[in-house]
């Protein structure tokens, strides 16, 4: 037979695990699927000035090819608002940051 007291502790050790799960949850679901960085074929280091015909365009497929071949990037990453990211510097990745219309507002190498 168990202890009185060790109910009590089974019982305070699941209300942790349950407060510790909630505080791990996001408050507000993330945006719609983050896009998965685009490859280019033959890309290298990234050249931001060129890619600047992406900003104030829909950040499709097309753009993404378009703007990574013209900024010579190796990937083409789309980041979305409150999207996590990697932080690691890539000097072969162009980063297309796009709003809640999924307009470009910014090309930058990284």
């Amino acid at each position: 037979m168990r202890a009185p007291h060790s109910r009590a502790l089974l019982g305070l050790a699941a209300a942790c695990a349950a407060l510790w799960l909630a505080a791990c949850a996001s408050p507000e679901p993330p945006p719609k699927g983050p896009v998965p960085p685009r490859p280019i074929a033959g890309g290298g280091e990234c050249h931001v000035a060129p890619a600047q015909v992406a900003v104030g365009r829909t950040a499709d497929a097309a753009l993404q090819v378009e703007a990574g071949k013209k900024s010579g990037a190796a990937i083409v990453r789309v980041l979305k608002p409150r999207q996590p990211i990697t932080m690691e510097f890539n000097a072969q990745r162009l980063n297309l940051e796009v709003d809640a219309n999924n307009k470009v507002v910014s090309a930058r190498c990284g």
